[in-house]
């Protein structure tokens, strides 16, 4: 609880110095559009970022993402190809470079990343910083904070709790996005509703063969997820009807061969899990992915601040 009350009072230290001006931010030729949380680990971030990059595409946007890379093994700036590795750029960044139609950098700076990604792209005319929302040397123009089922959690700051900034910090960003909660209410900040859907399986060594939940039903399955809340999985998993072994890990997890069951018939797990199971999975690996609903529609909302007000 000590480190927790030093933690936060740093925290906010450092925001008011930016905010004051008295550590400088880097204004970018193009707007910069935020997608964070106040809690440590995932909370449905890179979904929320590639369905905001589809539909600013089809808004007529041309954006990129910058993302920091957690847990490469380098901080310097690089532009993430399909075929890297998660060592190389991350396992979210390595996601985003596969999924989205747009470059994709990372680095610790996610300043320098943006400005190397619009020397390497001048067409894009739009940022989207994946998990930026305490990098404040990065100017703004809109803030998304994404909050899912467990909200704060303790309520205590880091390392106490799980928190980054206070649960306060939601009365200042631009939009909160509910990812399957109910329960956060923030006078005055629009907020929207995200769920994840999925229901078609793909197997990881022949992606162009697919299955239905119902098709896998009645095998001994296993179930791995190394994100930021794996019941969440499990629990999507279930509703799709199926009965399986759960093993949780942390997020961002590295595996190992020790980490796989042997015994069963076929091993389920998320896109980014699955990144990092390289052929040491010893049973055939089914990947579900998943794509975000969000209502009312965020996208106009994101256009109308990014096109008609100032920079935050």
């Amino acid at each position: 609880m000590p480190a927790g009350g030093l933690f936060s009072g740093l925290a906010w230290l450092r925001r008011a110095v930016y905010r004051g001006g008295w550590l400088p931010t880097v204004r970018l030729p193009v707007p910069v559009v935020v997608i964070g949380n106040i809690v440590a680990g995932g909370s449905g971030k890179t979904p929320l970022t590639l369905w905001l990059a589809e539909r600013m595409r089809a808004a007529g946007r041309r954006p990129g993402i910058v993302s920091r890379g957690y847990g490469r093994r380098s901080a310097a700036v690089t532009e993430v190809g399909a075929g890297d590795t998660v060592s190389d750029v991350g396992d979210e960044p390595l996601l985003l470079a596969r999924r989205a139609a747009c470059p994709v950098f990372v680095g610790a700076d996610r300043a320098a990343a943006a400005r190397a990604l619009l020397a390497a792209h001048p067409e894009c005319d739009l940022i989207l910083c994946d998990d930026g929302l305490q990098h404040y040397r990065l100017a703004r123009d809109v803030e998304i904070a994404v909050v899912d089922r467990r909200g704060a959690m303790n309520g205590w700051p880091l390392p106490a709790g799980p928190l980054r900034e206070p649960v306060a910090r939601l009365a200042t960003v631009d939009a909160i996005v509910l990812h399957d909660n109910d329960t956060v209410r923030v006078d005055g900040v629009p907020t929207f509703r995200m769920r994840l859907r999925g229901e078609i399986f793909y197997r990881l060594d022949r992606s162009d063969r697919q299955v239905a939940a119902a098709e896998l039903a009645g095998q001994k399955l296993h179930a791995l997820a190394g994100i930021g809340e794996p019941q969440r999985f499990f629990d999507h998993l279930a509703a799709l009807g199926l009965a399986f072994e759960a093993h949780a890990f942390a997020d961002h997890h590295r595996y190992t061969g020790a980490d796989f069951p042997r015994a069963g018939d076929a091993l389920l797990t998320t896109e980014k899990d699955a990144l990092k199971f390289s052929g040491l999975a010893p049973l055939p690996v089914w990947v579900l992915p998943v794509e975000a609903e969000i209502a009312p529609d965020l996208a106009a909302y994101v256009m109308e601040k990014i096109d008609g007000c100032p920079s935050a």
